[in-house]
């Protein structure tokens, strides 16, 4: 199994429309053959600590069977076509890929 865990820190000064786009574009991504689960969230409103990172906006979680199905979403493209529509949407981007 593949978890892509992606961390968007979206612009501020997007309207509340825009980010109503993002959410959307995101969960187009869930019917990508390879997905198996697909989570969209914003930090959680737990107290503070200092091992806690909740300076993102938004945080996408997918699952893959294997590498072959994370590679396979990589170019596919609805993928690449969130990718192309909503860079202009963020200041940052960070991903973490685990396996086991």
């Amino acid at each position: 199994m593949i978890i892509h865990s992606v961390f968007f820190w979206l612009k501020p000064e997007l309207t509340d429309a825009q980010r109503a786009e993002f959410v959307a574009g995101a969960e187009s991504l869930r019917p990508i053959s390879s997905v198996q689960s697909l989570f969209l969230g914003t930090p959680a409103p737990i107290v503070p600590r200092p091992v806690v990172d909740g300076s993102y906006t938004f945080a996408l979680s997918i699952t893959f069977k294997d590498v072959a199905g994370h590679d396979a979403y990589q170019v596919d493209p609805v993928h690449r076509a969130f990718v192309d529509k909503f860079k202009p949407f963020w200041n940052k981007v960070q991903i973490y890929d685990a396996a086991n």
